[in-house]
C-alpha cells in the first residue's frame, strides 16, 4: 500500500528523543499511547492511529531520564542540585509550545505577489510561531542570517498571547486549525504578574525554533532595548550556548537627546545582541584547527557530517556515501546525512571528505578555518555613525509620502548588519518579526548595490492598525498589507536607481499565508468515524482548497523549497504539476480519474518524488498498480498520497 504524507509540521519531542536513542539506547523505551478517557490504545488496531503518533502503532518514544542523568553524571544521582540556569513561570509550557505539531499550511496568494513564478523570495503572512513550525522541514539548516526586532516589551507593545495554560493534547486538538481566536495579541502591561516571564515565554520557543534554520556558520541579529536585554542574553544562552555568543552591538539611534525620561537619563541607544550557530573567532576555536596533510588551503579541523531529519521528513538526505576510490560503502546514518547527493559529490571532488579505514567509520568533512571564523572585518560594536531612527521614517516616508509606520528601523542600519553577517552568495536571510519589512527592503539594496543573490523570507503576522492610523486611513488594514506594500516600492524604487550589473534583479515576492491544513478531520483522526459514516467522508480533502494549496502543503511535508520554479501542464486531460527543472524534484497531480497511462507517462520523467489525490485513481487496480509501475520504470522515485 501506497504511504500517506502526514501533512503536519514534525514532532520536536520525538525527533529529540531519537537522537538521544542514537548516544544512548538504553535510556529510551517505548510506552502506550494513552487515549482521551485514560485507557491504553490498542497497537494492533491501524484505526486507532493518529497523525501526531511517531509511527504507525500506538507506541512512541520515552526516556528514561534516571537513567539519562546516570549515564551523563559521574557520580551517583541522588535527586535534584542546585544549578546556575534561567527559570520563569511557563518555562516548561513554551519549551512544549516549541516542540509540539501543528497541522497547519501555507497557502499561496498569488494575486498579492510579485513575480510569483520566478522570485527565490518569500513573505509569509501569519503567527511566527507557526511560521517556524512549517519551515523546519524545508529550511532546516539552510538560513545563513537571521533578525529580528521583536517587541520590546514597553508596557504597551503587543506580544503573541500563545496560551500556555493549555495542556500539550490541548494545544495539539487547537493546533488541528479549529482556530476562533483571530489575532492572539494583548497589551502587555506592567501590572500584569508574569510581565517578564510573559515575554520569555513568547520568545523563547521561537528562539528554539529558529535555531533549527541555521547554517553551522549561520548568525542571528536581535535588536533589544534595555528592559528585556538581560533576559534576552540570559534566553539566548541557553538555546544557543554560551559560548555562542559573538557580541552585544550598542546602536546609536538618537541623534537629539530625549529629555522625556523621568530619571533624567537620554536614552540614545539600542542593542543588537549577536550569536552563532558554532563557536566562532576564540582561540579555544583556532586551537582545534590542524593542517595535518600541509593542505594548501590553509588549517581545518574535523566536521561532523551526519543529519538532523529522519527519512521520512528528508529523503533526498538518505543515501549509502562511498568512497569513489576505495569502493568502501559506509552506509546511511539514521539520520541521514547533512548534504543531498550533488553538494557532497562537490566535496569529495573537492578532496574534502575525511574517509575512516574501516566501513563501520562515519565519514567527516574538512571545515577549513577561513570558512567557520565569524564573518567580521573588524566590525565596531559601536555602530550610529550613518544611521539613526529619523531615518527609518523617512525612509518609509520617502516610499509612501506619509508616516504609515511608528520607529521601522533604517534600512541603512539593516544593510550594514546584512552585510557582516551573510556573503554575496545565495546567503538566505530570515525575518520573522517583519514589521514593515525593512529587512526585506535592505536585502534588495545590498544585493543592488553589490550584485549579490540574497534571499528573503519576511514573516508577518496580520495584525490590525488603528483604525485612526495613517496607515489604516491609506488603505493598508494590517502591518503585513504595509509588509508588502514596502517591498513591491522599494523594488520599483531600486531598479529606477544604479544597480550593479552583475545582480539577477529579483526583486519579487511569493506570498504564501499560514492557514489551517487542507485535509479534513478524517485524515487526523480516522479513529474517530465509524464504518456508517465512511461514505460521507469519500474525500478526506477541504471543499474551498485549490489543487495549488495541496502542493504546497506537499512541498512542506516533504521538504522541498517553496521558492523552486512551478510549472503547470495538462496530460492526458489531467492537471499536472512540475516542480524545479529535470529531474524534477517532485511531479504532483491532485485530479481524480487517474489511469495507468498517465501514471506511466509521468514515471517516464524519473522525477525524485511524485504525489497523487488518495481517492483520484480511477480504480483500486490503478491505485495497486502505481508502485509496481514506477519500480519498473523509475525505482527511485518516491511515492506518495495525500
Amino acid at each position: 500500500m501506497m504511504e500517506k504524507m502526514k501533512m503536519h509540521s514534525p514532532n520536536l519531542t520525538q525527533e529529540n528523543i531519537r537522537k538521544i536513542m542514537e548516544l544512548f539506547p538504553n535510556c529510551v523505551t517505548e510506552v502506550k499511547i494513552k487515549d482521551e478517557g485514560g485507557r491504553m490504545k490498542d497497537e494492533k488496531q491501524p484505526s486507532e492511529t493518529s497523525a501526531f503518533s511517531p509511527h504507525p502503532s500506538s507506541l512512541k518514544l520515552a526516556v528514561d531520564f534516571d537513567q539519562l542523568r546516570q549515564e551523563l553524571s559521574e557520580a551517583i544521582v541522588e535527586g535534584p542540585q542546585e544549578r546556575y540556569h534561567l527559570n520563569w513561570p511557563g518555562k516548561r509550557e513554551a519549551l512544549l509550545t516549541a516542540n509540539a505539531p501543528i497541522a497547519k499550511t501555507l497557502r499561496p496568494c498569488r494575486e498579492e505577489s510579485v513575480d510569483y513564478d520566478t522570485t527565490q523570495n518569500l513573505f509569509i503572512e501569519g503567527d511566527n510561531l507557526d511560521a517556524l513550525k512549517l519551515l523546519q522541514e524545508t529550511y532546516l539548516g539552510k538560513v545563513k542570517m537571521i533578525y529580528i526586532d521583536p517587541p520590546y516589551n514597553t508596557g504597551n507593545d503587543f506580544i503573541y498571547e500563545d496560551d500556555f495554560a493549555e495542556n500539550s493534547e490541548e494545544f495539539l486538538q487547537r493546533s488541528n486549525q479549529k482556530d476562533a481566536e483571530g489575532n492572539r495579541l494583548v497589551a502587555n502591561t506592567e501590572a500584569n504578574g508574569r510581565f517578564h516571564s510573559d515575554w520569555l515565554s513568547m520568545i523563547y520557543p521561537r528562539l528554539k525554533l529558529a535555531r533549527n534554520l541555521l547554517k553551522d556558520d549561520g548568525v542571528i541579529f536581535i535588536s533589544i532595548d534595555d528592559g528585556e536585554v538581560h533576559n534576552l542574553r540570559k534566553v539566548c544562552d541557553e538555546v544557543f550556548g554560551a559560548d555562542r555568543f559573538i557580541a552585544t552591538f550598542v546602536w546609536k539611534s538618537r541623534l537629539n537627546k530625549d529629555n522625556r525620561s523621568m530619571n533624567g537619563a537620554s536614552k540614545d541607544h539600542e542593542h543588537i545582541i549577536c550569536y552563532g550557530k558554532l563557536i566562532r573567532g576564540s582561540e579555544r576555536d583556532q586551537s582545534q584547527y590542524k593542517n595535518p596533510d600541509k593542505d594548501p588551503r590553509g588549517d581545518w579541523a574535523s566536521a561532523n557530517m551526519v543529519g538532523l531529519a529522519t527519512a521520512d521528513r528528508r529523503p533526498n538526505l538518505h543515501y549509502d556515501l562511498v568512497n569513489p576510490e576505495t569502493g568502501i560503502n559506509y552506509g546511511c546514518p539514521k539520520m541521514g546525512w547533512r548534504y543531498e547527493p550533488n553538494t557532497m559529490k562537490r566535496l569529495m571532488s573537492d578532496s574534502r571528505i575525511l574517509w575512516p579505514e574501516s566501513p563501520d567509520g562515519r565519514p567527516r568533512r574538512k571545515a577549513f578555518v577561513d570558512e567557520i571564523e565569524s564573518a567580521f572585518t573588524g566590525f565596531s560594536t559601536i555602530i550610529g555613525e550613518k544611521c539613526f531612527t529619523k531615518d527609518g521614517t523617512a525612509n518609509i516616508e520617502s516610499l509612501f509620502g506619509d508616516r504609515v509606520m511608528d520607529f521601522p528601523k533604517p534600512v541603512a542600519l539593516i544593510e550594514e548588519i546584512i552585510e557582516q553577517g551573510s556573503s554575496t552568495n545565495n546567503d538566505v536571510i530570515l525575518d520573522f518579526f517583519a514589521g514593515s519589512a525593512t529587512t526585506a527592503h535592505a536585502v534588495m539594496q545590498l544585493n543592488a548595490e553589490d550584485g549579490g543573490n540574497r534571499k528573503f523570507i519576511m514573516v508577518q503576522l496580520p495584525e490590525p492598525c488603528d483604525e485612526k492610523s495613517e496607515a489604516f486611513k491609506a488603505g493598508y488594514p494590517t502591518i503585513a498589507d504595509i509588509s508588502k506594500e514596502r517591498i513591491r516600492r522599494a523594488g520599483i524604487k531600486i531598479i529606477e536607481g544604479k544597480c550593479h550589473e552583475g545582480w539577477n534583479k529579483d526583486i519579487g515576492f511569493r506570498v504564501l499565508k499560514v492557514d489551517s491544513s487542507n485535509m479534513a478531520d478524517v485524515y487526523y483522526t480516522p479513529d474517530a468515524i465509524n464504518q456508517q459514516q465512511l461514505s460521507l467522508f469519500t474525500d478526506n480533502i477541504k471543499p474551498d482548497r485549490h489543487p495549488e494549496d495541496l502542493l504546497f502543503q506537499v512541498l512542506l511535508d516533504w521538504g522541498v523549497e517553496l521558492t523552486l520554479l512551478i510549472r503547470k501542464e495538462l496530460i492526458q486531460g489531467k492537471s499536472v504539476f512540475f516542480v524545479n527543472q529535470p529531474p524534477y524534484d517532485l511531479i504532483a497531480c491532485f485530479d481524480t480519474g487517474v489511469n495507468e497511462e498517465l501514471v506511466k507517462e509521468l514515471a517516464r520523467f524519473e522525477p525524485v518524488r511524485v504525489v497523487f489525490r488518495d481517492t483520484g485513481f480511477a480504480s483500486d487496480a490503478v491505485k495497486i498498480n502505481v508502485e509496481q509501475i514506477f519500480k519498473q520504470m523509475s525505482p527511485n522515485t518516491d511515492v506518495k498520497t495525500i
